[in-house]
């Protein structure tokens, strides 16, 4: 039986994560914290001699510059892929968790209510986001069939895709526990399709990572 797996890395911290905003496409690089927490997540590969066959990378700075630390230790090229990137939140782009409900209330309930049809103002609504997402994992698979790929995203896209493999409805809740910088594991089996590994690994990161805020 042929085995794809993918070990998904959440980018490290930025200003925007420390304030609680939501960042979705804004680019926003990382913080200095956020730096040293990509040196220490490639550097847990490395002391863990892990082979991996691919490296993905979302195209949004906070992703690539955390997807760079890999690549300078490993001597490995970053594939770019627009598809892997955070949801758009639409007009709460850029409100903190705090300030949303203020400023735009209503939207603010449709997004707490996890209403799957609403983009957001502008965004991308949830079954948008998670149709684009099962995209990113199928094309991958897909292309990559039985090796060991190492992609790295952004908090939403990976609570998307436990949603995916953990078969979790879109309209629930969510379980997933996604910080700075962690290591999270999915596997792709022929004839069982998705599953979820271990989850939340942030062992090699000397201080506590912050969640993601996209509820």
């Amino acid at each position: 039986m042929t085995t794809t797996k993918l070990c998904l890395i959440r980018h490290g911290e930025t200003a925007w994560n420390a304030e609680r905003r939501l960042q979705g496409h804004t680019d926003i690089p990382l913080n200095a914290k956020g730096m040293l927490q990509a040196r220490q997540m490639a550097q847990a590969l490395k002391n863990i001699d892990l082979a991996f066959d691919f490296l993905y990378t979302s195209d949004l700075k906070r992703a690539a510059d955390t997807a760079q630390a890999v690549v300078e230790l490993f001597g490995v090229e970053a594939q770019v892929d627009s598809t892997l990137r955070e949801r758009h939140f639409g007009a709460l782009q850029g409100f903190s968790i705090s300030e949303a409900p203020v400023q735009r209330p209503d939207i603010w309930q449709a997004h707490i209510a996890r209403d799957l049809d609403h983009d957001l103002e502008g965004g991308e609504s949830i079954q948008q986001f998670s149709s684009r997402v099962q995209k990113a994992l199928d094309n991958i698979q897909m292309r990559h069939a039985g090796k060991t790929i190492l992609v790295v995203s952004h908090g939403g896209t990976l609570d998307m895709m436990y949603r995916i493999a953990s078969k979790q409805s879109l309209s629930a809740e969510r379980v997933a526990s996604v910080p700075n910088a962690s290591l999270n594991w999915i596997s792709h089996s022929q004839g069982d399709g998705w599953s979820v590994g271990q989850w939340a690994d942030t062992r090699h990161l000397e201080d506590p990572a912050l969640e993601n805020v996209d509820l």
